[in-house]
């Protein structure tokens, strides 16, 4: 059996994959476990080096997997090459390895009695993707896990399997060991036949929240280690000193870049005062004026969706928000089935939907409080920020927030109660770099340690504490 993989701002099919069943998958990971037994014994300035080669062999062909990801998954190219540098990024962090996985030494703990403490590698480790960022998010996890000494397993998303095809095929130039890195293509099915494997010690997953909780449980069962980052409803605190260009366009970007499929995508803007009165029309004139279309062409802002299904599901939000009596609908253009069908005509033929903004939204409907990933933003009316934190906070989610204002105190009283992992002031989108941790609290986060960072380190790598005495 075979994936097809199609463009899906055209619909065009762009290559085909092999599913991996349970036999394959476990040939994959035998592969990676007889790997692991020479590879461990690679000393760590070798195996940064590797890095350093493979971190140059990606910049080289950066544009190449900027425009596989932007086909295969529907962002605009500008968004598609940001996606390809930050994960550049973690391969960097990877470089840094001698330094990262250094322990720790005391001597004299006790009378003739000196303690150090050593991290090693796990074995076999294995990740599961998403379709939303398939060049980023698979060098956020393989590259610091071979660097420690594990093998790996590659799992994509099915929607998106051929830039990781891409990334392996650059490895490969880049002379990685065979067994090293692997990569395997399925669905459920496969995912679980590797997080069951025996010989798999370490999970990584990043997804939706219901998926991150069935990953958790699966590998908790089968005694792995696990780090399973979930979905999210990111809210924007606008206050009434920051409504202005620069605020307007940072929301925009962040709700409707990449159509909205981003785990930080800021989805609820919650105005403070009047703000929303005065940014509700800059919004909606910003959102209608975005040229949607192929990501690859010069002057789109925004692509479609991933799929027929996320754009029936998406719009199934839209009516039923139409259909509750939501107040004061706001949609850029429309965005209705018809809408679709509408721009369809003039030629897009891929899973397009336009921009929809809904203004005085009620916090506690599904418009504000469920992960509807896509091009969808509620604005959401508090009359304090004490009010705003508490409307975020209620959310079941905590990946991510932010905060437009000019005072100095708000941005303070923002950042130490908000409920979130990552907190952004003045930024649309609250992405930290690959030395610092990325992931939430809450139902954004199955498992204790968060992706890249020293959690990273910390997740890839196991501590055994020596305690020697020389009599």
């Amino acid at each position: 059996m075979r994936l097809d993989v199609r463009d899906k701002a055209t619909r065009e099919l762009l290559g085909e994959v092999p599913v991996a069943h349970e036999e394959e998958t476990g040939k994959a990971v035998g592969r990676a476990r007889e790997a692991f037994l020479a590879w461990r014994e690679v000393p760590v300035v070798e195996r940064s080096r590797l890095f350093f080669r493979y971190a140059d062999a990606l910049e080289r062909r950066r544009e190449e997997l900027a425009l596989s990801v932007s086909r295969e998954n529907g962002k605009t190219l500008p968004d598609a090459r940001a996606e390809v540098r930050r994960g550049i990024e973690a391969v960097e962090f990877a470089c840094g390895m001698p330094s990262l996985m250094m322990g720790d030494a005391l001597a004299d703990v006790a009378r003739g009695i000196d303690s150090i403490s050593v991290r090693y590698p796990l074995g076999v480790c294995i990740g599961i993707t998403p379709f939303n960022f398939p060049a980023m998010i698979a060098l956020w996890m393989f590259p610091i896990a071979i660097a420690a000494g594990n093998t790996f397993v590659l799992k994509p998303s099915p929607q998106t399997p051929l830039t990781s095809e891409l990334l392996f095929e650059i490895a490969n130039e880049c002379a990685f060991p065979s067994g090293v890195l692997g990569v395997v293509h399925g669905g459920a099915e496969t995912a679980r036949a590797l997080i069951e494997h025996p010989e798999v010690a370490a999970v990584s997953f990043v997804g939706s929240s219901s998926a991150a909780r069935t990953v958790q449980e699966l590998a908790v069962r089968a005694r792995k280690r696990v780090q399973a980052l979930g979905g999210a409803k990111n809210y924007l605190i606008v206050m009434p000193d920051a409504v202005d260009a620069s605020t307007c366009e940072a929301v925009i970007g962040s709700a409707f870049g990449g159509a909205g499929q981003r785990c930080l995508a800021g989805s609820v803007v919650v105005a403070v005062g009047d703000a929303g009165d005065r940014l509700g029309p800059m919004l909606v004139d910003a959102a209608s004026k975005l040229q949607l279309g192929h990501g690859a062409q010069e002057g789109v802002e925004m692509g479609p969706v991933v799929s027929d299904e996320a754009l029936m599901r998406i719009d199934g939000y839209v009516q039923r928000a139409v259909a509750a009596g939501a107040s004061r609908v706001i949609l850029s253009g429309a965005s209705a089935a018809s809408e679709v069908e509408g721009r369809r005509a003039e030629g897009l033929a891929g899973y397009f939907m336009s921009p929809v903004i809904f203004d005085h939204v009620d916090p506690t409907s599904e418009l504000a409080r469920d992960e509807v990933f896509g091009p969808v933003l509620a604005i959401v009316r508090a009359g304090s920020l004490d009010e705003a934190i508490t409307i975020a906070n209620g959310s079941r989610y905590g990946n991510a927030s932010s905060i437009f204002t000019r005072s100095g105190a708000a941005a303070r009283s923002f950042a130490s109660r908000i409920e979130v992992g990552m907190a952004g002031i003045n930024v649309g989108i609250a992405a930290p770099m690959a030395f610092f941790p990325f992931g939430g609290v809450k139902d954004s986060i199955f498992g204790d340690l968060r992706c890249h960072g020293k959690d990273a380190i910390a997740f890839y790598t196991h501590q055994r504490v020596v305690i020697s005495r020389w009599p």
